[in-house]
C-alpha cells in the first residue's frame, strides 16, 4: 500500500513538472502534515519557496499549481490559505478505502522495502570482567529497537556486540588472579562475578602504582597474544563467565545479538597497519605509527595524529575499529552500519570513518553512521549512582523496576477487591517493570540525557509503558465484556467514519508507515514512541465520546473494527520497541 504522503508527494511532484517546466522535477513540495485540523491533514508549502526563481507572488504560484494538481481520488478541492498554503483534506471515502486495507493486512500497511540493505547495527558492547551497569541501558535498548525496526521492513540485519574481550586489562587481571585467586584462571566460576569485578578494580590500582607489578601484566599480555595454553584457558574461563552473567540481562530484556568482541579482529590488526603504510597515510610520531587527521587539531592548532599502532609495538582501540570496519564491508558486505554508542565518542568515529575513507576501505556505496545518546542522569540531574557513589548495576535496576511494578499492582488489586493468581503477579509486573525501563529509554530524543524516575515511568497516565499497555488491554477488555472475536470480526468488517473522533483516530492508524520508515532512515526510535503515545490518546477519546457495544449497527461494528485495529498497531508498534503487550492488567 503506497503511503498517503507519498502519494501525495508524487501528485505535488507531477503538478510542479506541468506548471512550471521540467526544471521543477525534483522540487521539494515542502508537503507536511498540518498542526492544526481547520487547516485539512496536509499542506504543501512550496509556493513560498518558489517566490524568488519564478519572480511572481506565492498565492499566485500556488493558484498556478493547483491548477495542474490532481488529488482527486483521495482529497477534497484544495485550498490555498495565507500567502500561499495548499491544504489539503482526505476525503471520508479514501480513509475508509485506506481503513480497509489496512485492516486487512497482517503488516497493517506498512509494506517491506522493495531494495533490502545488509545492515550491521552495532550495540551493547559490555567489557568482559566487569558487571553491566546503566551505562549499557541505552545502547542496548536503543540498539534492538532500530535493528527490529530495520528487520521488520525486510533488511538483512546483523546484531553484533562488539564486547571488550581483550587487551591490557586480561594482563592485570590474571597476574592479580594469580596472587589471590589462582583457581579462578583453572576452575569455571571459582569465583563469582562481583568478586571478579572486585578483583578487577584492586588489579587496576595495582597497575597504576606498581611498575613492577604493570611490567608483569604486560609480559602477561604478550603470552596471552602468543597463544600461551595456561593464559588462553584463563582468558577463556573469564570470558565465558562474564559471557554467561551478560545473558541473564539480555534474557531479561528480550535481546538478541552475535557476539564479536575485539578479540575477533586481533590477527587482523598488523594486515591494518600494513596497508595504511601502503596507502601513504602512516606517519611515525614519537615511535608511535599515526595517522594525522583532516579537521582536527590538538590544543595548539597542529593536525591531530590518530594512532593506529602504538611505540611499544601494541594496537588500540581505533586499530580494531578500523579492522572491525574493513572486515565488516570487505567480508560481511554490509550496505550500512550503524554504531549505537555514548555521545562522548563522537570524535573517535569521525575519526576512524576518515581514516577509512582516505584508505579506500569505505566507498561511498556504504554508508555508515554513529547514533549517538546522552546520560542517563539520577534526580538530582547527575550521572546516576547508587548511594555510595557506585555506578547502578543494570541487573539490581531491573530488579527494582520489577519489584516496584509488582508493588503497584498488588496495591490496585487488593483496592479493586480482585483476586489474582501468584503467576499472574509474576507476569504482568515483569512486563511492566522492564517495558517502564526500555520505554522511558526510548520515549527520549536519545541525543538528551534524561532523568531517570522509578515513579514517572510507571505511571499509569503520560507518555509511559503502562499507559500504552493499558489502552491495548482497554480493547482486550471491550473483546470479553461484548464476547467479541476480533478474529471472526472479519476483515471485510465495514468501516464507517462518522464523529470527529473517528476521523482523528482514523487518520492517525493510517500514518503508521510513515513514522516506521522516518525512524528507520533517522534512527531516532523517540518518533514511533510518540506516535503510539498519541494513538492511545486518541483511541481514548474516541472510546469516550462514541458508544462501542451500545452502539446500533452498522456503527457497532464498526467501531469494534477500530478499536481491534488500534489494538493491532500498538501491538506491532511496541514490538518494534521489544515491548510485549497483556491482555490484562
Amino acid at each position: 500500500m503506497k503511503s498517503t504522503i507519498a502519494y501525495l508527494h508524487t501528485a505535488l511532484q507531477s503538478a510542479l513538472v506541468a506548471a512550471f517546466g521540467d526544471d521543477f522535477a525534483t522540487t521539494n513540495p515542502m508537503l507536511v502534515p498540518t498542526s492544526n485540523p481547520n487547516f485539512g491533514d496536509y499542506q504543501a508549502n512550496v509556493a513560498m519557496s518558489l517566490a524568488k526563481p519564478l519572480g511572481k507572488a506565492p498565492r499566485a504560484i500556488a493558484e498556478q499549481l493547483v491548477q495542474h494538481l490532481d488529488v482527486s481520488e483521495l482529497c477534497e478541492p484544495p485550498q490555498i490559505a495565507g500567502p500561499g498554503f495548499i491544504n489539503l483534506t482526505l476525503k471520508p471515502a479514501y480513509l475508509e478505502a485506506q481503513l480497509a486495507v489496512t485492516q486487512a493486512d497482517a503488516r497493517l500497511g506498512v509494506a517491506p522495502v522493495k531494495e533490502p540493505q545488509r545492515v550491521i547495527v552495532d550495540f551493547s558492547s559490555p567489557n568482559i570482567a566487569k558487571e553491566m551497569h546503566v551505562g549499557h541501558l541505552r545502547s542496548t535498548i536503543i540498539g534492538d529497537s532500530i535493528a527490529r525496526i530495520l528487520e521488520f521492513q525486510g533488511h538483512d540485519v546483523l546484531r553484533l556486540n562488539h564486547v571488550g574481550d581483550w587487551g591490557t586489562q586480561f594482563g592485570m587481571l590474571i597476574t592479580y588472579l594469580k596472587e589471590v585467586a589462582p583457581e579462578a584462571l583453572t576452575t569455571a566460576d571459582a569465583i563469582d562475578l562481583g568478586d571478579l569485578v572486585a578483583f578487577y578494580k584492586k588489579a587496576k590500582q595495582r597497575f597504576d602504582e606498581d611498575a613492577a607489578f604493570r611490567e608483569t601484566a604486560r609480559l602477561e599480555v604478550v603470552k596471552l597474544q602468543a597463544g600461551d595454553q595456561d593464559s588462553r584457558r584463563a582468558w577463556e574461563l573469564l570470558c565465558d563467565q562474564s559471557r554467561r552473567e551478560f545473558q541473564v540481562i539480555y534474557d531479561l530484556l528480550d535481546i538478541c545479538l552475535t557476539e564479536r568482541g575485539e578479540s575477533f579482529y586481533n590477527p587482523l590488526l598488523p594486515g591494518v597497519v600494513e596497508d595504511l603504510e601502503k596507502a601513504g597515510l602512516l606517519v611515525e610520531d614519537d615511535g608511535a605509527k599515526c595517522v594525522f587527521l583532516e579537521g582536527f587539531t590538538n590544543k595548539d592548532g597542529n593536525p591531530l595524529p590518530l594512532i593506529v599502532q602504538k611505540s611499544d609495538g601494541g594496537y588500540n582501540y581505533a586499530t580494531t575499529d578500523l579492522a572491525a570496519l574493513r572486515y565488516r564491508i570487505q567480508q560481511d558486505h554490509s550496505d550500512r552500519i550503524i554504531y549505537v554508542t555514548d555521545a562522548g565518542q563522537a570524535n573517535h568515529f569521525a575519526q576512524f570513518f576518515q581514516v577509512a575513507k582516505r584508505a579506500g576501505w569505505l566507498p561511498d556505496t556504504v554508508e555508515v553512521v554513529h547514533v549517538p545518546f546522552g546520560l542517563v542522569q539520577g534526580e538530582d540531574g547527575k550521572k546516576l549512582k547508587t548511594r555510595s557513589g557506585e555506578t547502578v548495576r543494570l541487573r539490581d535496576l531491573l530488579d527494582e523496576a520489577v519489584d516496584r511494578a509488582r508493588a503497584d499492582l498488588e496495591t490496585r488489586i487488593q483496592a479493586e477487591g480482585r483476586q489474582e493468581t501468584a503467576e499472574f503477579i509474576n507476569h504482568v509486573a515483569q512486563v511492566v517493570g522492564i517495558s517502564a525501563v526500555k520505554y522511558a529509554d526510548l520515549s527520549q530524543n536519545r541525543t538528551s540525557n534524561y532523568i531517570f524516575s522509578f515513579d514517572k515511568m510507571l505511571a499509569l497516565n503520560g507518555n509511559t509503558a503502562p499507559y500504552m499497555l493499558y489502552a491495548y488491554v482497554r480493547v482486550q477488555g471491550i473483546s470479553r465484556k461484548g464476547q467479541i472475536d476480533f478474529e471472526k470480526l472479519g476483515a471485510n468488517a465495514k468501516i464507517l467514519l462518522q464523529e470527529d473522533t473517528e476521523f482523528t483516530l482514523a487518520k492517525h492508524l493510517l500514518q503508521l508507515d510513515e513514522i516506521v520508515e522516518e525512524v528507520s532512515q533517522d534512527l531516532f526510535p523517540n518518533k514511533l514512541c510518540q506516535y503510539l503515545f498519541e494513538l492511545s490518546q486518541k483511541f481514548n477519546q474516541f472510546y469516550d465520546r462514541c458508544p462501542v457495544l451500545q452502539a446500533e449497527e452498522p456503527l457497532r461494528t464498526s467501531r469494534l473494527a477500530l478499536c481491534d485495529l488500534t489494538a493491532r498497531t500498538l501491538k506491532l508498534g511496541l514490538s518494534l520497541l521489544g515491548i510485549p503487550t497483556l491482555e490484562r492488567m
